[in-house]
Order: structure tokens, then sequence, then C-alpha cells
């Protein structure tokens, strides 16, 4: 072997890894250039020349001709009698460039190489894939799940990069099999034992801003401003949107045209319900508007505390809390107050708290109650016996038992 071709035995590490051939050319060189450092000790005499078109690679050493028995360095320095073998031309002060062989390195060698390129070629492909997704942080990606466990599944990328999803990451319905197509965005890059891990993420607010971005022209242009977005994965969503131009209505442009825009939102967020509505500094209005879709009678601001209390209509407090309590947590979130509900009351009639039946109904059944806003007799029994088992988890006999307790007492 006169030539240390070399671009095909490693082939296979270039289709593989997916290595371009420049790069492969230059690891090729470094990884020569460190083994004649062992060899010889200084290598600035030595040329590699890679030839990308030949698919080949040479290594020629450089010395200097010298009077026959003034050789100091044998690496740098050359004897005139050894130097006219390969050239008779050649005289003293001239400097001949000798082509290394590969059978001049030794078996132990040449397996050094393949090792080192190996180690070389994983440790550009590891850096290659963590700059890569290192600058895709907040892009959607799409993927092929390859193999599901408890804690996470594991998806490959269109080139067969490898990237993770946690189970805290996944909308609590999403359910996945082997080959299946998931969509996500890219949430956090890091090493690990000198590894790229790539997380990636359904629940993050950061997807759903970028599945409004493909879907809706008008924020993907930015003529449209998303201000705020919280959610509660797999249950509700309240998303704050604002326009510059008082041509275009920010919501009904998110919405699209009978939901057209939005629905497939919601399909990938598995159901999600997703409020949209026009952001405003004026704070009052603002968390009016959270509160959606109950209807506010009147609120009063504490902004020394960041605190607002809301006054409701009996039947609009559960509206205004929601189901689990998710409308009132994601108001609070978005508006950044803490909203406190209170129920407004007829003075000509009188009420009784739910704690006072303390004694007929069981403490937990009343925190029950309470959790979809229904702290009073009346609030309890201005709801059908359906509305209470759907809002609750509550079994209907025990609804209809709290609802005779109640009547008896305004009877």
């Amino acid at each position: 072997m006169e030539h240390i071709n070399l671009v095909e035995t490693f082939s296979e590490f270039k289709e593989f890894k997916n290595i371009d051939r420049e790069t492969m050319m230059r690891i090729l060189e470094d990884v020569f250039m460190h083994l004649l450092t062992k060899k010889y000790g200084e290598t600035d005499n030595f040329d590699i020349i890679v030839n990308i078109d030949k698919g080949d690679l040479e290594i020629w050493r450089n010395r200097e001709i010298v009077e026959d028995g003034n050789v100091e360095d044998e690496n740098e320095q050359i004897a005139y009698s050894e130097a006219i073998k390969i050239e008779p031309d050649f005289e003293v002060g001239e400097e001949v460039s000798e082509e290394i062989k590969l059978l001049d390195f030794g078996r132990r060698e040449i397996l050094s190489i393949r090792q080192n390129l190996v180690s070389k070629i994983q440790e550009y492909e590891k850096d290659n894939v963590y700059k890569k997704y290192k600058d895709r942080i907040g892009e959607i990606i799409t993927g092929e799940v390859y193999q599901v466990w408890k804690k996470e599944i594991l998806i490959l990328d269109d080139e067969g990069i490898e990237l993770l999803l946690p189970k805290s990451e996944q909308i609590p319905t999403d359910f996945y099999r082997k080959g299946d197509t998931i969509r996500a965005v890219v949430s956090k890059v890091e090493m690990r034992n000198a590894s790229p891990v790539i997380i990636i993420s359904r629940t993050s607010p950061i997807f759903l801003e970028r599945m409004f971005e493909a879907e809706v022209p008008e924020v993907f242009d930015g003529l449209i401003t998303i201000k705020n977005i919280v959610r509660v994965p797999g249950e509700r969503a309240k998303i704050a949107v604002e326009s510059y131009d008082d041509r275009i209505d920010p919501v009904g442009a998110c919405v699209g045209m009978k939901g057209s825009r939005i629905h497939g939102i919601v399909r990938e967020l598995k159901n999600e319900n997703i409020d949209v509505i026009n952001f405003t500094s004026n704070s009052s209005l603002y968390i009016t508007r959270a509160l959606s879709p109950a209807k506010i009678s009147s609120i009063k601001i504490i902004e020394d505390d960041k605190k607002a209390e809301v006054y409701l209509k009996p039947d609009q407090v559960s509206l205004a809390i929601g189901k689990g309590g998710f409308n009132i947590k994601l108001a609070g979130k978005l508006t950044g107050y803490e909203i406190d509900v209170y129920r407004e009351t007829d003075t000509d009639s009188e009420d009784v708290d739910l704690v006072e039946f303390s004694d007929e109904i069981d403490a937990w059944i009343i925190e029950e109650f309470k959790t979809i806003g229904c702290d009073t007799a009346k609030s309890v029994l201005d709801l059908t016996v359906e509305d209470l088992v759907k809002r609750t988890d509550l079994e209907e006999e025990t609804v209809k038992e709290v609802v005779r307790i109640l009547k008896e007492e305004f009877e």
C-alpha cells in the first residue's frame, strides 16, 4: 500500500455520521498530525496533503541535505549520501521531500489511527448536535416516536438525532406508540457525560406561542403581539394578545372564521380550552377580560398588594372559578394579581354560610362545594343537581341529600 487512501477505508463513518467531506478530511489531518507528533516529535517539517477529488491522503517529510557525518537531527536533516539515493541531482543545502508510506507505521499505530478517527468523529458529531440544537431552543420540531418508557419517550428527528420528551413535559392525555409522529418545542439542550441531551416539551407556554405563529400569519408577521401565555396543559390556557394596527382585531384574527385557526391548535393540545383576550394596561379591564366567561359586577384593585377583589352575581361565581379552579388561577397568573372572588347578595334576602351546616354536612363535602365557589346555602340551591354533580367530585345521592338539608333551612 503506497498511498494512504483512508477516505474509502473510513467511508462508513461518513455515511453513518453524515459528516461532510471537508470535515472528514480535516479530521484525518488532525489524527495523522497527532500520530506524527508522537512518532517524530516536531512536525513543522511535515506536509499532509488531502486530495478531496481522488479521495486519498499523502504525508510528506521535508529534510535539509547536510554533509555525511553532520546529521544532528534525523527528523529534520538527511545525509547527502542518503539524499542522492532518492534523487541523484540533489546537492548539500537543498531540501528533500519524502513520502511517508502506510507501511512505515506499525500495526499498533495503524489501529491507533482508526481508534482516534472514531473518537474524533464521535466528538465532532456530539459537538455538532449540541450546537445545532442549542440554536434551535424555542423552535417546534417534528419527530417519530422510537421508544416509549414509563418516565420519558425517545424520539428521532429526520436526521436520526435522539430527543427526549419527559413525562413532565407531556400533556396528561398524551398517548403515543412507536412510529407515531409527535410535535413539540425544543426546551433545553445540555451536555451529560460528554453527550448532548435534547429535551423537548409539549407543556411549555412557548409551544402554544409557536403554534399560534404557525397558524396565525398576523402573529408570525408581528402585526399581532402575544403579551403573555399561561397554561394548565390539557385543561385550559389563556393568551393575551395586542395589535398596534387599529384595523386588526387581534382576538378575531387568532380565533379565525368560525374558529378555523384555533381549532387546529386545540386538537394538537388534546382539546385544551384556549381563551384569547385583548391585552390592556387598564388593570380592572384586564382582570375582567381574564376572568371570562364570567361577568363581573364590580372590581376593587389594591395596587400596593397586587390584589383584586372581584364581586359577581351568585350564578357567575362558579364560572369565574372554573372547573378545578383553573379559570381564576390562570387569570391571576396572566394579570399578575391575586384575585379574590366575592358573591353579591341581595340585602332583602337572608343567606346562610355552609359552615353553619357542619353538624349535618361533613366538612370535606362543604369544602368540595367551596372549591366551585358555592360557600352559602343559596349559592348551592341556585344550581341544579346535575350542575353540582358535574362541577364537583360528589355522588348524585350526596348532592341530593345536601340540597334537601339546605332547602329545609329556608322552609
